[in-house]
């Protein structure tokens, strides 16, 4: 790897991140930096600006006052906690299907809906588009999220349209969180030019199209951001409460087990057992397809964030990535029956997106990883030396191996 990669100080991020780092003249990132706002700022004045912001979203005649993204992991309890008990809102929930869903995915979303008694709107897309598009995807940009992603931003600005809903609240902005993109005082919203840039990496729905497939304008409809004409005449605007609430996903998760029995598990690539516990492949095949690519892996994205809240130290942070950066890619034959593809195929595939800057063939099919955790000193931690980072991952569901072998498209809306 070349040695003009840098790496962080503080965490463990390289300057070679997707979403843009830079680095201060101590060798600090960006979003190490950024992440010391969360220190300073004054949250309860922070809190009391947005109250202020959304009085005029409380709704007058309408059922709802605003609209909040979720699925069956991630932040979603969080989210609508904080909008129903502190902001006082009335949320209509929406839900993109990805069709990779775990059971304590549907388990999670199921006691979501009893519990905070909110009406969900689904959006179940044609299979076979979406396989048809998965497969492009992951064969022109080694990307199998690219459908889901693209779906998960764009549906919930149409609800917004067709309900005349205007206020979207999202959780954290995954800029801010990694790398420091903007300032909590910016008061970012979401848009359709960050969706494309960073979300779907530059491709958006009319990149799709071209002489080498059959992709017709109807079969990436549901997929498509409406446009800013639409978004304007109803005023639609998505609000990150990141930027008004001290964010800490950890110990949020920690809260919701408490509060609303939202089920954990733990994942073989991370030591995170709250992260994308929904999916099948966010945690297998699209993380493996991120290390190829960028020289690192999910788990190190839980280490920086850790680091940052001084849970860990760099040390036990950079363990935990070689303890788990290479363990097994689960469920590969699942994909592969899904898509209809032989695993012989999706190597061949998915070794055309090695880079090369973390990647040499030594042989043919052999190849040896020169990736970010390589770049640092060796680590000489022992496993006793990070025993106590298992205190704030809990765990309260085991996977069962019998509900493990397919994924569920929809679940039955109540909990087992």
């Amino acid at each position: 790897m070349k040695s003009n990669i840098q790496i962080c100080k503080k965490c463990l991020y390289p300057s070679t991140h997707p979403l843009g780092i830079t680095f201060d003249q101590n060798g600090v990132c960006s979003g190490c930096i950024i992440h010391e706002e969360k220190n300073t700022l004054d949250w309860k004045f922070r809190l009391e600006k947005l109250k202020k912001i959304l009085k005029r979203y409380k709704s007058k005649g309408n059922n709802y006052d605003c609209i909040i993204p979720i699925s069956g992991e991630s932040d979603s309890y969080f989210i609508i906690h904080v909008v129903k008990n502190i902001l006082k809102l009335s949320p209509l929930l929406v839900c993109h299907n990805k069709y990779f869903n775990t059971q304590i995915g549907i388990n999670n979303l199921a006691n979501l809906r009893m519990k905070f008694d909110c009406d969900i709107l689904f959006q179940n897309i044609n299979l076979n588009i979406t396989k048809k598009i998965t497969k492009h995807t992951l064969m022109e940009f080694g990307n199998i999220y690219w459908p889901i992603i693209a779906a998960q931003k764009s549906f919930p600005v149409k609800i917004a349209l067709k309900y005349k809903i205007p206020l979207i609240i999202w959780g954290a902005h995954q800029g801010i969180e990694q790398t420091g993109m903007f300032s909590h005082k910016q008061e970012i919203e979401m848009t359709k030019r960050y969706r494309e840039d960073h979300d779907l990496f530059g491709v958006n729905e009319d990149n799709l199209i071209s002489l080498d497939n059959d992709f017709k304008n109807d079969d990436l409809e549901q997929f498509r951001y409406p446009s800013f004409e639409d978004i304007k005449s109803i005023g639609v605007r998505g609000i990150y409460l990141g930027n008004y609430i001290r964010w800490d996903s950890v110990n949020q998760h920690k809260l919701m087990i408490e509060k609303y029995g939202y089920k954990s598990t733990s994942l073989s690539r991370t030591f995170d057992t709250y992260d994308h516990i929904d999916c099948f492949n966010y945690m297998n095949l699209h993380d493996y397809l991120k290390i190829l690519k960028h020289g690192y892996s999910k788990v190190l994205d839980h280490a920086c964030r850790e680091i940052r809240y001084k849970r860990i130290t760099r040390e036990q942070a950079l363990y935990l990535v070689e303890k788990y950066q290479f363990n097994k890619v689960e469920n590969i034959p699942l994909f592969c029956k899904w898509l209809n593809i032989n695993l012989k195929s999706l190597n061949f595939v998915v070794n055309r997106f090695k880079n090369k800057l973390f990647w040499n063939e030594i042989d043919i099919d052999k190849w040896k990883f020169n990736g970010i955790s390589l770049l640092l000193k060796k680590n000489k931690l022992k496993k006793k030396n990070v025993k106590s980072v298992s205190k704030y991952f809990i765990k309260n569901y085991s996977l069962v191996k019998k509900n493990n072998n397919r994924y569920i498209y929809f679940g039955k809306g109540f909990k087992d």
